[in-house]
């Protein structure tokens, strides 16, 4: 079983798994409307978005999801991808990842999920 860390430094909050660096052979970005989330809320949402990167890249052999949420004056800036061994990339993981995050009902289920936190 994998455990994570989150970091957050009242702006952005950064979930890798313990012990690995972040970083980012593969990434995608995106603006999410979701006026300035917490903390608590910033968390939520970037293990929802993990949760579905996995899924969409379990099969590449070491891959490391990485995901970063940051407070962009009243959005929510995601950026997804993680890391890959030696770094090799395929153009069709690169796609998946932005069809993740990109995705319009993933992005409501996540938004909806981190907004109970606000409750």
């Amino acid at each position: 079983m994998t455990r994570w860390t989150l970091t957050d430094d009242g702006v952005a909050a950064v979930l890798a798994p313990l012990g690995v660096a972040p970083g980012w052979d593969l990434a995608a970005e995106a603006t999410l409307p979701f006026g300035a989330p917490s903390a608590r809320m910033r968390r939520r949402l970037a293990h929802q978005v993990r949760q579905d990167l996995w899924r969409a890249l379990r099969r590449v052999r070491g891959f490391v999801p990485v995901v970063r949420v940051a407070d962009a004056g009243g959005t929510a800036m995601l950026r997804a991808g993680g890391r890959v061994p030696g770094g090799r990339v395929a153009e069709r993981d690169r796609h998946r990842v932005a069809d993740v995050i990109t995705n319009a009902d993933n992005q409501r289920r996540w938004l909806a999920h981190a907004a109970r936190a606000a409750v």
